[in-house]
């Protein structure tokens, strides 16, 4: 059996991203997009964060833009592909590269100032275990800042293909892969051990003749089905036919093009530290209301 947090084929994962490895500047525009507004919230912060690693690199679209953002001297490079991370580590702007997984941090408790991930955790089985292990990897008062998709992400697709495999195939296979509720996010930095989490999202529409172009975008960032439990069998064409006429019906503008919505989610939070501000302990307030708000003040 398998382990029951076991929900992402990560063998496949590996594979799939060498393989979009060799034609990455072709579909990486929502890499650099969201690497862009990563390094645009690392901004709001007044901190100094000398060691740094990008954590599930891509092609290194993130450590292009950020240069010497947040006083970041070294930039640590990781990502599971070895395609990618040679990219990473082939791009104007250099810096350290490895290949590493992102359920197997490699670094020794507190070597980090700051880790950044873009558009990869949502790929990781453990999150929880991922994020205690990123905590630890973090010195005191260190800063954790990602970017995930999130789980209003394709929801438009999902629908299209499961009724689409319906009509053509007689059943429903997993097809979209789930993605994190930004509900559950803050609760999940606070289990993993972070101090002051905040998760907040954008979303990012992006244009399209049809919906077959969005699957091949998918295909060529490597970010198609990885669900353990997907039927392994090929997807019958008539079947992914159906599922882009089914998305024009629904969804098409009146030009005929299509949007496809990607819901992401960004967590931010803290390694605890002694310095940080607490919340006070209840009951612990000396200044009255009544002084604030006279008569106005809520009678006991």
């Amino acid at each position: 059996m398998s382990d029951p947090i076991t929900v992402f084929d990560r063998r496949i994962l590996k594979m799939r991203r060498d393989r979009a490895a060799a034609r990455s500047q072709d579909y990486n525009f929502l890499f650099a997009e969201t690497a862009e507004r990563l390094a645009d919230r690392l901004d709001d912060t007044t901190r100094s964060f000398p060691t740094a690693l990008d954590l599930g690199c891509h092609s290194g679209e993130l450590g292009q833009i950020i240069g010497k953002r947040g006083g970041i001297e070294t930039l640590f490079q990781s990502d599971i592909s070895q395609g990618y991370a040679r990219n990473a580590q082939n791009g104007a702007v250099k810096h350290p590269t490895l290949v590493a997984d992102e359920e197997f941090l490699p670094f020794a408790h507190g070597a980090l100032d700051l880790i950044l991930s873009n558009l990869s955790l949502h790929w990781v089985n453990d999150l929880p275990g991922m994020l205690l292990q990123a905590r630890q990897a973090l010195k005191p008062d260190g800063f954790f800042l990602a970017s995930m998709l999130g789980g209003e992400t394709l929801k438009d697709l999902r629908d299209a293909l499961m009724t689409a495999e319906a009509e053509e195939e007689g059943g429903v296979s997993p097809r979209i892969s789930p993605f994190i509720d930004v509900r559950d996010a803050g609760a999940l930095l606070q289990r993993s051990g972070f101090a002051l989490p905040v998760v907040d999202i954008d979303e990012i529409t992006v244009d399209y003749p049809d919906a077959l172009k969005l699957m091949r975008d998918l295909a060529g960032m490597g970010e198609s089905n990885l669900i353990l439990k997907r039927s392994k069998k090929f997807t019958k064409r008539g079947t992914l036919a159906r599922a882009a006429a089914i998305y024009h019906e629904r969804h098409a503008r009146p030009d005929g093009r299509v949007n496809a919505c990607f819901q992401v989610v960004y967590l931010t939070a803290w390694a605890p530290d002694e310095s940080q501000q607490k919340p006070l302990r209840r009951g612990s307030g000396q200044v009255s209301l009544v002084d604030f708000l006279g008569d106005d003040a809520p009678k006991q």
